[in-house]
């Protein structure tokens, strides 16, 4: 008798999505076949996303929000797809997702794989790792804004998108930084904005992070505008552990965190509501990948690290150990997808990950 049972939405979605989902799940299948009982998962798949969009005109079910809330979690592939705009897609599928379930704080672990070649020489010499954690509920990605004066000639539509910061959307991904710096080796808060330019939503936020920062005289804080920080993804990573920033510029700095680490298919994801009144929901970082999809050369380490996650969320903490020790013994024995120099397929990747657990 299994004495926990995880129940998982699954939403493959588009392209890549669904190879790199069954993957994750025959991770977790094998974590739970070797527990004696102690916990497993009761998987639950979704045909939403842009083929379903498709033939319903909409890319998830109107009730789609509520057959998910009763889930302890939901696992998400990629979503996107050539002949759906890329705005309906996102903001029809996973953002609607992510700010009607609250999911207010992203964590992207940056992660260096032994046995896979940064371009970053500083790989070489020093033990990189870092965590992005993104303000994923307002900033820039809110969605205020219009287009207006379309029937007007000659090229005049006028077209405004506004950012929105509160203290409160501020304050909560601060303090949730914040608590996870005192877990890491290195105790320290990297604070990201553009205050110079944008002088209102960006100078509440350096407000607000002065004022947070007071209460943790323990950890460590910078504040950094958004392309220093970018330079020093590259010029100085050793000096980063909790890097916390708004909607965009968290979004940007991970992908380039994930490709100083090798390439994107690396990159796992948790968009968390940390008072878990709704399901979190856990993703790779990489897009569906029309090119590639169906071929089976997907990478799936970014969606069995976003697993990894889940499993933390879900107190595991030891499984998740297990299932990143088994990623890190893969790729030092050369078991590797083509993205990060390797010939191995989506399958005996996700086959030799099983094998080192």
């Amino acid at each position: 008798m299994t004495v926990n049972t995880y129940r998982i939405a699954v939403i493959p979605a588009d392209g890549v999505g669904a190879e790199v989902v069954e993957a994750g799940r025959a991770v977790l299948d094998a974590l739970a076949g070797a527990s004696a009982g102690r916990f497993g998962f009761d998987w639950h798949e979704f045909p939403w996303g842009s083929a379903y969009y498709a033939e319903h005109g909409r890319m998830m079910a109107e009730d789609g929000l509520d057959q998910l809330k009763g889930f302890d979690a939901i696992y998400f592939g990629a979503v996107g797809w050539p002949g759906v705009p890329d705005h309906v897609s996102l903001w029809g599928l996973r953002l609607n997702i992510c700010q009607n379930f609250d999911q207010w704080a992203n964590v992207r672990p940056v992660t260096f794989l032994p046995g896979i070649e940064s371009p970053l020489r500083a790989a070489d010499r020093a033990d990189l790792d870092w965590v992005v954690v993104r303000e994923n509920s307002e900033g820039e990605y809110v969605g205020l804004g219009g287009r207006t004066f379309g029937a007007r000639a000659g090229g005049s539509e006028v077209a405004v998108q506004s950012a929105l910061f509160t203290e409160f959307g501020c304050e909560r991904i601060m303090r949730f930084a914040f608590e996870l710096a005192r877990t890491r080796t290195r105790k320290k808060v990297s604070s990201v904005t553009k205050s110079n330019a944008q002088q209102y939503g960006m100078v509440l936020w350096d407000d607000v992070f002065a004022r947070v920062a007071g209460e943790f005289p323990d950890v460590e804080t910078e504040s950094v505008l958004v392309d220093a920080m970018a330079a020093k993804f590259v010029l100085r990573p050793e000096e980063l552990s909790v890097v916390v920033a708004s909607n965009l510029n968290a979004d940007i700095l991970s992908d380039l965190g994930s490709a100083l680490a090798g390439s994107l298919g690396l990159a796992a994801s948790a968009n968390l509501n940390p008072e878990r009144r709704f399901p979190s929901m856990f993703e790779p970082v990489h897009g569906s990948a029309p090119d590639i999809a169906g071929r089976g050369i997907a990478n799936p380490i970014g969606a069995i690290g976003s697993a990894a996650l889940m499993l933390d969320h879900f107190g595991l903490h030891d499984e998740a150990t297990a299932v990143r020790q088994a990623i890190e013994r893969t790729t030092a024995g050369g078991v590797r997808t083509r993205d990060v120099g390797g010939t191995a397929t989506t399958r005996e990747v996700t086959g030799a990950i099983v094998g080192n657990l």
